[in-house]
């Protein structure tokens, strides 16, 4: 969820209930030491031990295909305390994977085994080292490979997209594809996390009956239903839960545009209409908002026109 999910939105994402964890942005490691500060831009939760306010752990991630540069950097990062430290192997973007990050490396099943080893050596045992793959870069026919590699280079937690590369985000998820290498993860203890085209409670009780995993990770689907992880928590527990309403969810919208008036000057506009855009799937009340703003750049005139939507 680069350029996305910044430390605003998961303050308000984790003040709605339901979220157990959050990955920050990737953190690009190239052939040089990241300055503290970096880190600290991505993941200023660092700065209160590693939580949002509402005590959601925030593990920071770290994008890169150098095994040593990454392990350099993991070590730096380790000394500020994450509550621990994601690998991206997930990324599709053409743009990073010509920089040979991302869903590039699954192509190469011992350079992730390789990265992810450096990752693990280079901090305390107790931070916890976690993965995120696909199902491979064009096929799945190194999928077992790439699996085994990660929890063998002792990795805490693999999530999995359940897509290849190339097939990006086109629908459907085949969460029936990660059941092949559960006896890699069973075996080593390691739980699996199933990711992709989880939009509401029953999508997340199929993909998990489909895949095997033990968990979900919502990405997209939150951005539509910004309580989604209370909804279906709430549907596997049987509990009694009233989603969002559209008033309720504007609240949210406009709280978390509010907070982020210190970017630049036209970070508030353009976010706002990335964010309506997803939302208008859920709550056709967006679309309408949309088309009140789409002009607008400055972030005053954004949200006070937002504010007038208020029932």
């Amino acid at each position: 969820m680069e350029g996305v999910i910044d430390a605003e939105m998961r303050e308000v994402f984790t003040s709605l209930g339901g979220l157990d964890r959050c990955v920050t942005e990737f953190v690009r490691v190239t052939e040089q030491r990241i300055p503290e500060r970096v880190f600290f831009r991505y993941s200023p939760e660092l700065l209160s031990g590693g939580h949002t306010s509402s005590g959601v752990p925030v593990y920071t991630q770290l994008l890169g295909g150098s095994s040593k540069w990454m392990g350099v950097n993991a070590m730096r990062l380790g000394r500020l305390k994450p509550p621990g430290i994601d690998i991206n192997f997930g990324c599709p973007s053409k743009t990073v994977n010509k920089r040979e990050g991302g869903s590039v490396l699954l192509k190469e099943p011992q350079r992730v085994r390789e990265i992810v080893e450096a990752v693990r050596d280079a901090v305390d045992p107790a931070t916890p080292v976690t993965a995120k793959i696909r199902l491979g870069f064009s096929h799945m026919d190194d999928l077992e490979e790439i699996v085994e590699g990660v929890v063998e280079a002792g990795a805490s937690e693999l999530c999995i997209h359940a897509r290849t590369k190339d097939m990006a985000y086109k629908p459907p998820a085949h969460w029936h594809e990660i059941k092949r290498v559960l006896n890699f993860t069973d075996k080593a203890k390691v739980p699996i996390i199933v990711n992709g085209d989880i939009w509401n409670a029953d999508a997340a009780n199929n993909a998990l009956l489909e895949s095997g995993a033990q968990s979900l990770m919502l990405g997209r689907g939150v951005l539509r239903t910004p309580d989604l992880a209370m909804q279906i928590k709430s549907a596997a527990l049987s509990d009694k839960y009233t989603p969002l309403t559209w008033a309720q969810v504007l609240d949210v919208f406009i709280t978390y545009l509010s907070r982020s008036t210190n970017q630049h000057p036209n970070f508030v506009g353009n976010r706002a209409k990335q964010w309506l855009g997803f939302l208008k799937v859920t709550f056709p009340q967006a679309e309408s908002a949309f088309q009140r703003i789409k002009k607008l750049k400055e972030a005053d005139e954004v949200i006070r026109t937002l504010d007038a939507l208020r029932p």
